[in-house]
């Protein structure tokens, strides 16, 4: 049978490695790094790796850019690397296509050749077997520690372990550990909390969930095509109108699995997402010119028992348009709720919901925190991914 072997299970020493990482952080309007816990948790793994006399070259993406863009480079992120790992000599390079091939020959043991921004190339996105293999060219043995994007087809997640051997890092093991250990021997009640807006993207994983978990709360967008379903109105908010009908199925699916869908039974409605003024309404009672941002009093209450209860929680996406502060009360109080239960395990993930919890107190109440979205998701759902499979043997 096929398995991953992990770089702290294999010998790595005086070698080149090729370490898919996830430096995808958030940046402020000037460019500089706004949140870098995804610099953070790869750390582990490239000073493992360094320890043992290695030479590293990091390939990771920030954004999403189209094409070359200074905007999307990752000079902040190697100006923050140079912080952490003040002893090592760390190189950006702007185009490892292009650039004189020396700066790789002549790298010693303990420097950090940094690619620049992997997204710049097309045929990252757009597989290329060529693409693939250089970059595997460039090293001896690959290393994937960017669990955020192993859910993803691209070159470099999928391609290098074809032409070279590959191995897990420390933050893979990590993730897939937590994981597994949630969707194999959970303790019960589980509770998943999923945010986000479209049904039609979430269909795979909430089938799998209302046969999983005890109770499956939806919030945010995802909830209003729910609400829809039950043949209420939600006014100007935001609704997948064209999947009510796979809602309503997959509430008959919960039923069935005997799984509870919770729903808000009231709300916070305002005209815009920038209003100041906001009013709580029932869910019933949506004004017809004004949208859902949150979830109201009742809503919260009742998912505050729930929550206190759980033994196992997955929670997924916010349940409001938090970059509002009127408007971050549920998801605020779903977070101190977590944390205020200790004697369950809980797992939190996902770019927007990092954002939302990012400067808050009890962190370290959390069981753990991943560093995928939409990865943690799709592993909860198909239980592998294909950064995963590529590097079994």
């Amino acid at each position: 049978m096929k398995k991953i072997y992990y770089i702290d299970e294999v010998e790595i020493k005086n070698q080149r490695v090729l370490a898919r990482v996830d430096f995808d952080v958030s940046l402020n309007p000037d460019h500089s790094i706004a949140n870098d816990v995804r610099i953070k948790q790869n750390l582990p793994t490239l000073k493992y790796l360094l320890k043992n006399n290695n030479r590293l070259i990091c390939v990771a993406k920030l954004n999403r850019p189209k094409s070359r863009d200074p905007k999307h480079s990752l000079k902040p992120v190697v100006e923050r690397l140079r912080e952490y790992l003040p002893d090592n000599k760390i190189t950006l390079v702007d185009d490892f296509l292009t650039c004189d091939q020396n700066i790789f020959k002549d790298q010693k043991p303990g420097e950090i050749l940094v690619l620049e921004n992997i997204r710049f190339y097309p045929k990252e996105k757009d597989y290329s077997t060529i693409f693939a293999k250089k970059l595997a060219s460039l090293a001896d043995v690959y290393v994937n520690d960017g669990f955020a994007v192993s859910h993803r087809t691209d070159t470099s997640v999928i391609g290098p372990p074809k032409y070279i051997p590959g191995y897990g890092g420390l933050l893979l093991k990590k993730e897939l550990e937590m994981l597994n250990r949630v969707i194999k021997n959970p303790k019960k009640p589980i509770v998943a909390i999923i945010g986000g807006a479209k049904v039609s993207t979430k269909i795979g994983l909430v089938n799998k969930l209302v046969k999983m978990v005890d109770y499956l709360i939806i919030g945010g967008g995802l909830a209003n095509t729910f609400v829809c379903a039950q043949g209420l109105e939600v006014g100007t908010s935001f609704c997948e109108y064209e999947a009510v009908q796979q809602a309503r199925k997959l509430l008959a699916l919960a039923k069935k699995n005997r799984a509870q869908i919770i729903l808000p039974v009231d709300a916070v409605v305002a005209e815009t997402k920038d209003d100041k003024e906001s009013v709580v309404v029932k869910i019933e009672n949506i004004p017809p010119k004004k949208s859902i941002f949150d979830i109201g009093p009742e809503t919260k209450a009742h998912i505050g028992i729930i929550l206190a209860k759980a033994k196992t929680i997955i929670w997924n996406g916010p349940v409001g348009y938090f970059e509002n502060h009127a408007f971050r009360r549920g998801t605020d109080f779903i977070y101190y709720s977590i944390t205020h239960n200790v004697g369950a395990v809980s797992i939190v993930g996902g770019g927007d919901t990092l954002a939302a919890i990012s400067n808050k107190k009890y962190l370290s109440k959390i069981t753990h925190i991943s560093t995928g979205g939409g990865a943690m998701l799709e592993f909860i759902e198909k239980g592998t991914l294909p950064g995963i499979e590529a590097l079994k043997r």
